[in-house]
């Protein structure tokens, strides 16, 4: 029976960033899908430069920003036409290294986290798989798995088990805890078609069309890929509206027949929730298996990808040498933070339905345009959650010219004011060399600051208590 580390149930963006990540500190790593191959029609359309920076760490940045539209940001507009509300998004590179906002098509990720992580030799892929049962042990879990080609079923054992196997998933089943319902539940239709000629007034934004008939959303995809979601009424069957001449009937606004071909189309039911337990023992869940969010923010795969840069390096801590209950500290951090965007795209969908635009209105920093928001992580025995613990780190600039990231890898860091003695387990990079990060711990008035993997700041103060909090910890 084949032994592994973790078991990782589900390939899609958040199972197969954390099988990378879990690839780049060694940990067997079994990565089993029900499907066989990609799936190579649209699904997830967008993600923002926190998850770029993700992406950098796994080694496929550079390659998926040949691939993906940086996008203008988002207006809400009403049924005149008239904006209701700006989501303008930086055209500069933010602090992260990279753009605020990317539009993509989710096969070109998929390709470059697949071929990226059968450059892992710690990696294992068993596709066209299913887990049927998984069985957990004191020092590991049986998972019974079935080839659905052959019907053959066979066992492997994992140390761990991630379910990244979505909304109906078979490991939180097997968790036995249920979801808490946020509140929303909408049918939405979403069409993709692919463009016969340029349409640039079609425009670049992603625009929602708070229309008290029919909400609808547009959405600017890579190349010729053009989205719109359009609400579906309660006396609607799913049948009717995806027939092609009701589509095209609603799409007659701004296009025709000769002007783009259908895709694919598919109903969905907008909703809100969060799993109530994301780890019990050696099971935990990650991305739309932990939390389902209205797609009004574009945080749906993000957060997912937020989840698997959370979760990889304290499995491979714990792996490795770590006590078990810093896997604690996962749900912990991210179940505040990814509730904080469910809750405001959530907010942000009263006002595309035209149902609370005072409260959505609100969200506004000033007059009628609407900033990002950026929750700090819940609090844990590794996120202080002070006025800098608990949020990212700047991605800088090193003064060879190499960013942070590139530098440190997936590993933790101290970074210092002045030289310290070398740690072996821990890099470390002075100010004194560098001074973008003299200047970043300056302005924060502090002597060191300790980096998580994951890029999150630990803890700040003198260099020796903060070598001491991580020993600690791990």
């Amino acid at each position: 029976m084949n032994q592994f580390d973790v078991a990782i149930v589900g390939c899609g963006p958040t199972g197969a960033t954390l099988a990378n990540l879990l690839g780049l500190q060694g940990i067997r790593t079994l990565v089993i899908d029900r499907e066989a191959d990609i799936y190579p029609l649209p699904r997830a359309v967008h993600f923002d430069d926190e998850v770029m920076r993700v992406f950098q760490t796994v080694g496929i940045a550079d390659d998926l920003a040949n691939q993906v539209h940086i996008n203008p940001g988002m207006r809400f507009v009403d049924e005149n036409d008239e904006v209701l509300l700006d989501w303008p998004r930086p055209q500069t590179i933010t602090e992260h290294g990279w753009h605020a906002s990317y539009r993509l098509h989710q096969p070109d990720l998929e390709r470059l986290l697949r071929k990226q992580l059968r450059t892992h030799p710690t990696i294992s892929e068993k596709l066209n798989t299913e887990a049927v049962a998984i069985v957990e042990g004191e020092d590991n879990c049986t998972l019974s798995l079935r080839c659905r080609e052959t019907g053959n079923v066979s066992e492997v054992t994992a140390s761990y088990v991630v379910g990244c196997d979505g909304a109906r998933s078979m490991v939180r089943q097997v968790i036995g805890e249920g979801m808490e319902d946020l509140g929303f539940h909408e049918r939405w239709l979403v069409v993709d078609v692919l463009l016969k000629r340029p349409r640039p007034d079609l425009g670049d934004f992603t625009l929602q069309f708070c229309n008290p008939d029919r909400p609808t959303t547009y959405c600017r995809s890579p190349a010729n890929r053009r989205r719109w979601e359009i609400t579906v009424l309660e006396n609607e069957t799913n049948e009717e509206v995806q027939n092609s001449d009701w589509i095209w009937g609603i799409l007659s606004r701004w296009i025709t027949t000769g002007d783009a071909e259908l895709e694919r189309s598919a109903v969905y039911t907008f909703r809100s929730a969060m799993a109530q337990c994301w780890r019990r023992g050696r099971l935990l869940i990650a991305g739309d298996a932990a939390h389902l969010t209205p797609p009004f923010m574009g945080q749906g795969m993000c957060a997912g990808i937020r989840d698997a840069a959370n979760l990889g390096w304290k499995l491979a801590t714990v792996t490795k040498q770590a006590n078990a209950d810093l896997l604690e500290t996962y749900q912990q951090e991210r179940a505040p933070h990814a509730r904080s965007y469910i809750e405001t795209a959530m907010r942000l969908g009263g006002l595309i339905n035209s149902l609370n635009r005072e409260d959505a209105l609100a969200l506004a920093a000033s007059g009628n345009e609407m900033r990002s928001i950026a929750p700090s992580l819940g609090t844990s025995i590794v996120a202080d959650t002070d006025n800098v613990s608990g949020n990212p780190f700047a991605q800088l600039t090193l003064s060879d010219g190499r960013r942070l990231d590139d530098v440190v890898g997936y590993q933790p860091a101290i970074l210092t004011r002045l030289p310290i003695e070398k740690q072996s387990h821990l890099h470390s990079i002075c100010g004194e060399e560098h001074p973008e990060i003299d200047a970043a711990l300056s302005q924060i008035g502090e002597t060191a600051i300790l980096l998580r993997p994951d890029r999150y700041v630990m803890a700040v103060g003198e260099p020796e208590h903060l070598t001491a909090r991580w020993d600690e910890v791990v």
